[in-house]
This record gives C-alpha cells, structure tokens and sequence, in this order.
C-alpha cells in the first residue's frame, strides 16, 4: 500500500495492500479500495464507495456513497481474467453508480475521459469507451461495448443497447431505448429511440457559429429527403459542405459500426 502523506484515509476505511493514493485524497468512513487501484491526486472518495480492480483513477475526481466502481463485468462469458478500468480526471460518480472492468472478449478494457457526470443509479458495462464531457443522468443504463463521443447527454430511464455508437455533441431524451447508432449532433427520444432532428440547444451554448448550424440544418434535410440509401445521402451532404460539423457526421457514418444507423423519423 502506498499512500500519499497529506491523503486522508478514515480510521474506519479499508485500503489493501498495494494501492496506491495520490496527494491530496481524501478517503471517507468504510469506503474500500482494493490492492490494484491507482488514484491520482485530490480524488475524494465518500463513505460506503467501493473501488476495486485494475482501476486507474486521475486527478481529481468525487465517487459518492455506495458507488461500486471497477467490479467484474455483468457478463456470463467472463471467467475471472485481468481487465481494467481507466477514468480520466474531474469527474462526478454520484450515488449507487456501477461501472465495470472490461472483458477479454471486449478488448479488455473500460474507459472513462475527463469531466463527466454520472447521476445517481446509472450503470456503465465492460468495454464501454466514454469520452469527455458526458452526462449520463439518473438510472440510465450504457450495455457493453458501447462509445460514447463527447459532450453526449443520455437522460434518465434511457437504455443503450451494446455496440452502439453515440457521436459527438448527441443528446437522448429520457426514457429512450436506444438500439441504432446516433450521428453526431442528433436529437433521439420516443420510447424506441428516434432521430428527430439535431441537438440545436447543445450546440448553441457551446457557440458554434451561426454558419456552422445552418450547414448542419441543410444537410440534415437532405438525409431526411434526399435520394438514394442514408449512406449515400451522407456522403452527398459531405461533398456540398465546407463545415467541419457536417464532416464529422460523414465520417462517423462510414466509420466501422457493428449496428445500423437510427435515420431522420426512424
């Protein structure tokens, strides 16, 4: 075990032998970190939060009460071989979240960016890959193998159904069970997730340019009622665009996926 002189490790935790605690942690009443964990400076893990695993944790981040981070994956297949867990830095891991280790079957390995939020009662599966700036709000649930690109929101009672992929800036509404990959930029609700338009609120307050937003207003017009297969449509939009935005979904679309894509009003 090595802990950090100025952490603060409560008389009442349990910290195995070979962890290791960063400068500045604070470790609250009967939390428990196990022998593999790594975490950065100034974490702060609250009481009852359970880390365990081959768990890397960056620098400041705040796990809360009852949390159970880097348990083994909710998978039948795995059979007790070693895979990790990674979490960036600054993040928010609320109340009864559960985030698991990946599987070997699943290239090993889960993935948490930097500055995420996870509301209380949401479930992150093995060989899940988040990027940076994701919310996932109240007992939202992300299955396995899944990608989440940044600055996504994925509303409460939400579901993801595993290899689906999730582009950047995308938003899906509450309640929503998502089976299809979702473009950069998109709107998803209804109770079997539809693609109703482009997350215009999220992309204005983070100021993307009045040009920008209007290229990607056309060129979601012409994947709704354009001619030939969504593929094609996509393409087309990219050719008659200048906008990196724009670009950004084509790429996405003819990126490798393993499920079909969700398509404007379906």
């Amino acid at each position: 075990m090595s802990v950090h002189p100025s952490a603060d490790v409560h008389a009442s935790a349990v910290v195995e032998d070979g962890a290791q605690i960063g400068e500045g942690c604070i470790i609250g009443p009967f939390a428990y970190i196990g022998a593999d964990v790594h975490m950065g400076a100034r974490c702060v893990l609250m009481s009852h939060a359970v880390v365990k695993g081959q768990t890397t944790l960056g620098e400041d981040n705040t796990i809360f009460s009852f949390a159970v981070i880097g348990e083994i994956p909710q998978d039948k297949k795995f059979d007790g071989e070693i895979t990790r867990l990674e979490i960036g830095s600054r993040n928010r891991i609320r109340e009864h979240v559960t985030v698991n280790t990946g599987t070997s079957g699943g290239g090993g390995l889960t993935k948490i960016g930097d500055d995420c939020l996870l509301m209380a009662g949401c479930h992150v599966a093995h060989d899940v890959i988040i990027a940076n700036n994701v919310i996932v709000v109240n007992s939202a649930a992300v299955a396995g193998h899944c990608i989440i690109e940044d600055d996504v929101i994925i509303g409460g009672l939400a579901g993801i159904h595993q290899f689906v992929r999730i582009g950047k800036g995308a938003i899906v509404g509450a309640v929503t069970m998502v089976t299809n990959d979702v473009i950069p930029y998109g709107l998803v609700q209804a109770p079997r997730g539809q693609l109703d338009g482009l997350n215009l609120v999220g992309l204005k307050r983070r100021g993307v340019e009045r040009g920008d937003i209007m290229a990607l207003r056309a060129g979601f017009q012409m994947m709704a009622q354009g001619e030939g297969t969504f593929q094609d449509r996509v393409k087309r939009m990219g050719e008659d665009s200048n906008s990196d935005y724009v670009h950004h979904i084509v790429d996405f679309v003819t990126g490798d996926s393993d499920r079909s894509f969700l398509t404007p009003g379906g």
